[in-house]
């Protein structure tokens, strides 16, 4: 199967290209490269797929390059490009626009002159376009309360609108607070663990009851990639089956790291989701997918993850390389590195 895979250098798109390449794929990844944060944390997820046979990268910008060579002949998009994170969302919202809408309507265009018989169009969404509390299954109110959410949303309706009209064969996901190796730098967990590895403050916004529906990275792929054989117009939750409030998180951190969190607590950001618990039972029921990873088990291999790159990064690193988006030096010396 020829498979397009959008945001590809990213924390779950790259994922996905190396679950792809593993089952006998060809896959092509597009990636635009946008320094919302450091591309070299991209150039490193990456890395373990550059040089393969059935790989081929392009780093290309949805909203402004030609695609039309890109998605011809592909049978699958599994498109996951997308401007991500909540509170720039509400400073920049140019970028979130052009980023999650343009970007995908130039997509959806491509798609629609190629003329070819495109078997899939995958869309990632987000739990996001619930609004405040995301607590059931797929006929739940959409509701954001964030710039993100409605952007992700709107996108949704654009796949719509296109699958409508042009006969796309589109599948929606709305994946549920997705972590793991590789996540982003400046989501929650990346940003606890690496604060803990380096006995540094763990910054917790609101009052810490925030639960959140957890999924870890292997299984939001798995979930991805069966999508390619469901129903065209299903609209599914990709979601883990453990929920859990910040302190139950740093709880679990503290005894996988070793080292007591030194909380400092922070106003709410606007815009935040207060309860997630994704009902998977439709995609359980269509594609017999269910989560696998229990969340003590997906924290602990990111937590062995984030110190490797710590370590392998050695001091003479900069900050935005070993993840960090706010320190200054990267203090690695505080890093207990295991012996090689």
């Amino acid at each position: 199967m020829k498979c397009l895979v959008t945001g590809a250098a990213g924390f779950i798109g790259s994922h996905l290209c190396e679950h792809l390449l593993q089952q006998g794929h060809e896959v092509i990844g597009v990636d635009a490269f946008i320094p919302y944060y450091s591309p070299l944390i991209k150039e490193q997820n990456l890395a373990p797929i550059r040089g393969h046979a059935r790989f081929e990268f392009h780093g290309c910008d949805l909203r402004t390059d030609v695609l039309d060579e890109l998605v011809d002949g592909v049978e699958v998009i599994f498109h996951e490009a997308a401007m991500a994170g909540l509170l720039r969302s509400w400073s920049d919202f140019d970028l979130y626009s052009s980023c999650n809408l343009l970007g995908t309507q130039r997509l959806l265009d491509a798609v629609r002159r190629s003329g070819q018989a495109l078997k899939r169009f995958v869309y990632a969404s987000t739990s996001s376009v619930y609004g405040r509390t995301a607590s059931g299954d797929e006929t739940m109110p959409t509701r954001p309360v964030s710039p993100y959410g409605v952007t992700k949303l709107a996108a949704e309706h654009l796949c719509q609108a296109y699958a409508g009209i042009y006969d796309l064969p589109l599948v929606i996901l709305r994946y549920f607070s997705v972590y793991g190796p590789r996540q982003r730098p400046d989501m929650g967990y990346h940003r606890f663990i690496r604060s803990m590895l380096r006995d540094e403050p763990v910054t917790v916004t609101g009052d810490g009851y925030q639960v959140r529906s957890n999924t870890f990275v292997a299984d939001c792929v798995r979930a991805t990639v069966s999508a390619a054989s469901a129903e065209p117009g299903r609209v599914y939750n990709v979601g883990g089956g453990e929920s859990a409030n910040v302190w139950e998180i740093l709880q679990i951190l503290e005894d996988l790291i070793g080292r007591p969190a030194k909380v400092q607590q922070q106003e709410p950001r606007p815009g935040d989701q207060r309860r997630t618990q994704a009902d998977t039972t439709r995609i359980a029921n269509d594609l017999g997918w269910h989560a696998t990873t229990c969340l003590r088990d997906g924290l602990a291999q990111q937590v062995a993850w984030q110190r490797e790159m710590l370590c392998r990064n050695g001091s003479s690193a900069s900050p935005a390389a070993v993840g960090a988006t706010t320190i200054t030096e990267p203090h690695l010396s505080r890093v207990a590195c295991p012996a090689s």
